[in-house]
């Protein structure tokens, strides 16, 4: 029983390593490369350069909260939110895919669901059992 709880701990220390690495290398790509996300962004959103920014902004510090134990859960719960948040504009690529046609139909449709499976891990890493964490890393 030990092991598989060490194990379990150990993947979750993996998954929060990864997910930080994931959040904050996407959110500083939102400022070096604006022009990616603006291309992708809705027609009926206004203050598009600004939205990409602030969302960079906030991929950095959910990204960032996400490695501090305390601030863990709060980082999750705002990385989830983001995630749901930025949904529409995955819809929209679908929706409008003759606008995207350097991107395979089904690799639009499959960001759908990969969505669905980002925020899960999410949610599992940080909001489930915020502190499992610890456990792994002392035992390391």
């Amino acid at each position: 029983m030990q092991i598989a709880s060490y194990l379990t701990s150990w993947i979750r220390v993996s998954s929060i390593v990864l997910l930080v690495i994931l959040f904050v290398a996407a959110g500083v790509n939102h400022f070096v490369s604006p022009e990616v996300y603006l291309k992708i962004m809705p027609d009926y959103l206004h203050w598009q350069r600004s939205l990409v920014y602030v969302s960079g902004f906030f991929e950095i510090v959910g990204g960032l909260g996400m490695a501090i134990p305390r601030l863990r859960r709060a980082a999750g719960c705002g990385v989830i939110a983001l995630l749901i948040a930025v949904f529409p504009a995955n819809v929209d690529m679908v929706v409008n895919s003759d606008q995207f046609r350097s991107i395979p139909y089904w690799a639009l449709v499959a960001r759908l669901p990969l969505q669905g499976l980002l925020i899960a891990w999410v949610w599992w890493a940080t909001v489930r059992h915020p502190d499992t964490a610890n456990s792994a890393r002392d035992a390391l």
